[in-house]
């Protein structure tokens, strides 16, 4: 099963971006640019955009940064890392080999994303609403996905164990080369969810059975 996703479109030649960070306001405004081996550290700014960007080896420390809008924008080896971005626009944004732990997009719209081979342990993306999704090898043990809306999004070979996902259902979602011991879920989340046979033993529990050796 693959996910067509549409790319971030990006122009190949940007502009360095680096003193505006360090003070960010709300609504502040930043395009076509490429920021890196920076650190944006203790803001706090509602609706900043970025858009047509490129964030390299960045760092965001104790911040709050709500409805951010991300279009068109690539993060590669960035440590975004319990970090809120609660109620965001998140559209053509690409996360490469980025720490997302703990980092929160709960009640946020993800359009054409996608995580490749982070680390986003007990992320938080729960009431959120996602279309054009791919997750691939990334690490997503203990996150949160509860009462969230799936349309096309794709898991390969992900870490899920312990995820919660109770509230969103699973119709359709390939979860068979992720690998998880349990998952948070109701039995009718699961509904039309493909996975592997060695999987299924997981779900033993959700049906009321027990396995007797």
């Amino acid at each position: 099963m693959s996910i067509k996703i549409q790319a971030p479109q990006i122009p190949q030649h940007l502009e360095h971006l680096h003193e505006p960070l360090y003070t960010l306001q709300s609504k502040d405004e930043f395009s076509h640019a490429k920021i890196e081996h920076f650190t944006i550290d203790g803001q706090e700014a509602k609706r900043v955009s970025f858009e047509k960007m490129i964030f390299e080896h960045v760092d965001i420390i104790e911040s709050y940064l709500s409805e951010i809008e991300l279009t068109d924008v690539i993060f590669e080896q960035c440590d975004l890392s319990n970090i809120q971005f609660p109620r965001s626009f998140v559209h053509r944004t690409e996360f490469r080999q980025c720490k997302l732990i703990g980092t929160d997009f709960a009640q946020s719209r993800l359009q054409n994303v996608r995580f490749t081979d982070c680390v986003a342990d007990y992320s938080v993306f729960r009431f959120s609403n996602f279309k054009n999704i791919s997750f691939e090898h990334c690490s997503l043990i203990g996150a949160d996905y509860c009462s969230s809306t799936f349309k096309s999004v794709f898991f390969d070979q992900c870490q899920l164990d312990t995820a919660m996902m109770s509230g969103t259902s699973l119709h359709e979602v390939d979860l068979s080369t992720c690998e998880f011991t349990s998952l948070q879920i109701e039995i009718e989340d699961l509904r039309g969810c493909i996975i592997s046979p060695y999987q299924a033993s997981s779900f033993v529990g959700l049906m009321g059975l027990v396995i007797k050796s």
